[in-house]
């Protein structure tokens, strides 16, 4: 079995840039809808850990905190979560069974997604397993409307974190199979006054957890959100790039168009993933921003969460080629 950090021991590890905390979740994958004889690839993915790739890819020492299965397949997941550059000494084993989710890789955003995860192993995650003195040191924290809504003990778990967190990034991520309107627009309510940054889709997601009252532009979605209390929103708005509200002031930033689109899973999780790396890493918000988009762009050339994660130098030579801020259309 992988040697990695029981749950309780402290955290010795070198200087950490960035803790993603969630539930990681074995992948199964097809290029075909789901049915009978479609073939399937096996993979690790989840939020948590797509956005824990993006940070380590990004430059920033990562370390990732969740519930792994006590197993031989989990001793893969880990070996996975090392290649991707993230550090795995904070990961918990556990007896449990792994969460899975199967997905139809359709560019065209078109997406089939069926979940079993109901009380996996990575569920389980809780309080007793955070190492506060991590939390407290780390540069970012990011966590994720998806684990506050797949158990109350890893929603309380965001929560803590995001108490003992210096600077904390939460994204909602709404996922109505998981969880209720109501309920995320809840979490985001209590977690948004907590944050450095929210990072809200539009227009799906922020309609739907704010209702009539976030508007009909992006630019009164913004506002809406900004209201909720944290410090910046990074109102993301897919290929088109994001807006962002700091400190009253409101910027277009603008996507970088993706050079190959074959699988959308996950670019959302890029984006947090690295923003959360740059801003520890001291970019400026807007900077760090425009990376993000770049690398979310990226990321769909490859199947499933974590089929590519771009490499900085990869997503600074495709920012290279941003147009200009006042070229950028939200409407």
């Amino acid at each position: 079995m992988s040697d990695t950090s029981p749950s309780g021991s402290g955290y010795a590890g070198p200087a950490t840039d960035v803790v993603v905390l969630g539930e990681v979740l074995v992948e199964l994958s097809s290029l075909e809808p789901l049915g009978s004889g479609a073939t399937l690839r096996m993979g690790f993915s989840g939020d948590a850990l797509n956005a824990a790739a993006a940070a380590a890819a990004a430059g920033a020492h990562t370390v990732l905190l969740a519930r792994v299965p006590d197993d031989e397949l989990g001793d893969a997941l880990v070996e996975r979560v090392r290649e991707l550059g993230v550090d795995t000494s904070a990961l918990v084993r556990a007896p449990g069974q792994h969460g899975l989710y199967l997905t139809h890789a359709d560019p065209d955003g078109a997406r089939q997604f069926t979940y079993v995860r109901r009380g996996s192993a990575g569920s389980l995650l809780s309080v007793d397993d955070l190492d506060e003195d991590l939390l407290r040191s780390a540069g970012v924290v990011v966590g994720s409307g998806v684990a506050c809504a797949v158990s109350p003990t890893l929603a309380e778990t965001v929560r803590r974190a995001a108490t003992l967190a210096r600077r904390f990034v939460y994204d909602p991520n709404f996922r109505p199979r998981l969880t209720s309107a109501e309920q995320a627009a809840a979490a985001l309510r209590e977690l948004a006054p907590l944050a450095e940054v929210v990072t809200p889709s539009w227009p799906d997601e922020v309609q739907q957890l704010l209702g009539p009252d976030a508007g009909t532009t992006p630019e009164e979605a913004l506002a809406r959100v900004a209201s909720l209390g944290s410090r910046a929103v990074v109102l993301t708005c897919g290929p088109v790039g994001a807006l962002v509200a700091e400190a009253g002031v409101v910027t277009a930033v603008p996507g970088v168009p993706a050079p190959v689109v074959v699988d959308q899973t996950g670019a959302g999780d890029c984006l947090t993933g690295t923003l959360a790396a740059r801003l520890a890493l001291g970019d400026p918000l807007l900077e760090a921003v425009a990376l993000a988009t770049a690398a979310a762009a990226l990321s769909v050339g490859g199947q499933g969460g974590t089929g590519h994660v771009p490499t900085l130098t990869e997503t600074r030579a495709a920012l290279a080629a941003t147009r200009p801020v006042e070229e950028m259309d939200l409407r």
